[in-house]
């Protein structure tokens, strides 16, 4: 069964249809990329699977279960919409970390004040936290920032803090980890060494959504590739077919940029 399932997604800004009939589904454990020039829908459409955006039209199922419809009549309410949050994690492109936190305290705040909810936090208070705080502390470790917990955002290089924004996208251990163009804001030397902690999560079988214009990597690291242009998806499929033998002649023109020179 699918892990993720979009089918029919549209959003408009003012008069603008900036997605139009989106579907797609990804099994778990896979890796997508969403490709395309700027203005296609592809952050757009990133935001609203996260809930950061409200489609106009669509439904977005997670594990069976259907999270939005927008048929659906009623009100949506702000704790719905941060439950519905969790099943996603979001890395931005410039990072969002709180200046005023360490790099260890901006991996943990979710998880604490989540934890905050528990029945039994009031008694277990101290034990809980610590837990957190090992979760975070694995975490860094894992993104190769075991030197760095302590230290703040203006002391990290921005190589560093994307890592530190992925250990905190994954503190609270969502279905599907989310990728906004995650180097865009980076040097281009600090760029490999983002690509190699995602590269990483792949190999783990990290269920994820990528938007990303380094091709290469995504043709090396995605599973799937949905190529996006107005709004719509012009083709999709097997990373390798999309990149080396792209079908529409649209994709061709798009990647022809990436070949030449």
């Amino acid at each position: 069964m699918a892990i993720l399932e979009v089918k029919n997604i549209g959003k408009d800004f003012d008069n603008t249809r900036v997605l139009k009939d989106v579907s797609f589904s990804m099994e778990e454990g896979s890796a997508l990329a969403i490709i395309g020039s700027s203005g296609s829908g592809k952050t757009t459409l990133l935001r609203c699977l996260n809930f950061l955006e409200t489609p106009d039209s669509g439904t977005i199922t997670v594990k069976g279960e259907t999270l939005f419809d927008a048929s659906a009549k009623g009100s949506r309410k702000e704790k719905e919409l941060r439950e519905k949050r969790l099943h996603f994690g979001m890395v931005f492109q410039s990072f969002h970390l709180f200046p005023q936190y360490t790099a260890l305290e901006n991996v943990m705040l979710a998880e604490q004040l989540l934890a905050q909810n528990r029945p039994d936090f009031k008694q277990n208070k101290k034990a809980v936290l610590e837990e957190i705080e090992a979760h975070g502390r694995e975490l860094l470790t894992k993104m190769g920032l075991a030197e760095r917990m302590q230290h703040y955002p203006h002391q990290l290089s921005g190589g560093q803090q994307q890592r530190v924004a992925i250990a905190r996208a994954l503190a609270l251990k969502p279905d599907i980890l989310c990728f906004d163009e995650p180097t865009s804001a980076l040097d281009p030397e600090l760029t490999g060494e983002v690509l190699k902690v995602i590269r990483g999560l792949a190999e783990q079988k990290t269920t994820m959504i990528i938007v990303t214009h380094e091709m290469a990597f995504a043709r090396d690291v995605a599973d799937q590739i949905i190529f996006m242009d107005g709004g719509v998806i012009v083709e999709q499929g097997p990373a390798h077919e999309v990149i080396d033998h792209p079908r529409e002649e649209r994709t061709k023109q798009f990647l022809s940029r990436y070949t030449q020179g």
